[in-house]
């Protein structure tokens, strides 16, 4: 989840109007009907990013409603199967690896071996400068955060992912990364620096309308804010999360009305 290729968990669109319609669906949670609009162009010659976009709307579908699971798996299979270069097959083994990390982390199925497998492909696949890059090393640091519990292995990870998102300009991994140091460095007792993250993560998202990310943002800061501020960022959280229909779904427990004192971390968004 390349800009083409959802490299850094997607981009806006730019000028380009057909990325600028699947940037609307995808960032309302209408990933499917963003897909759609990449199947004509999926085995053209010379496009394999369309496969490998198409692809990776539809594993993050998966990962924020928990279904659409074959939908995704037939998807992948041609993206793996029209790849015409290392930096193609690379983006594939990414989504794979995102699809088998989604599917146990939600407890689907045990994945875990083969999202490692994967994401070590892509690694080896992927060249040092290649826009994918970033979102591979945040990937295995989703991994090493939520499947190894080895926290001190996902913060240098994210800390790439990070870098490198600012070197391509991808602005939405951006609050990905932010988000998800901050959540480590609340898990260590550092509450400032939690919560500069969290706010960081959260303006971004509402700068680029990426409404589907919104709720989680907001969650994530309540947690790291006193109250009141942290009551009212989780109605605000609750009341965008049933506007958008219950998704993300893994969210629901965290916005119960009394809040567990140490809610889960979340998978991903």
């Amino acid at each position: 989840m390349a800009d083409t290729a959802m490299s850094g968990a997607g981009s806006t669109g730019g000028e380009d109007p057909l990325q600028r319609a699947i940037w609307r669906l995808r960032s309302r949670g209408c990933w499917t009907d963003a897909a759609a609009l990449l199947t004509p162009h999926v085995g053209k010659p010379g496009n394999a990013g369309a496969a490998v976009q198409r692809t990776a709307l539809l594993v993050e579908r998966c990962l924020f409603t928990g279904q659409g699971w074959s939908e995704a798996e037939d998807a992948l299979r041609i993206a793996e199967a029209v790849a015409q270069d290392d930096d193609d097959r690379g983006a594939a083994a990414c989504e794979r690896g995102q699809l088998a990390y989604a599917a146990t982390v939600l407890g689907v199925r045990d994945r875990a071996d083969e999202a490692r497998s994967a994401l070590g492909r892509a690694a080896a696949l992927l060249s040092p400068g290649s826009r994918t890059r970033p979102l591979l090393d945040f990937r295995r640091g989703l991994v090493a955060e939520h499947l190894a519990d080895a926290p001190q292995s996902a913060r240098p990870a994210y800390r790439r992912a990070h870098a490198g998102a600012l070197a391509h300009g991808d602005t939405l991994l951006l609050s990905f990364t932010w988000r998800h140091l901050a959540a480590l460095a609340l898990r260590d007792g550092e509450v400032a620096e939690a919560r500069k993250g969290f706010v960081e993560s959260l303006r971004i998202r509402e700068e680029l309308g990426f409404l589907v990310g919104t709720a989680p943002a907001l969650a994530a800061l309540a947690e790291a804010e006193p109250e009141p501020e942290a009551t009212r960022l989780r109605e605000e959280a609750r009341r965008l999360f049933h506007l958008l229909g219950g998704i993300p779904t893994w969210l629901a427990d965290q916005l119960q009305p009394t809040p567990a004192p140490s809610p889960a971390p979340s998978p991903a968004a």
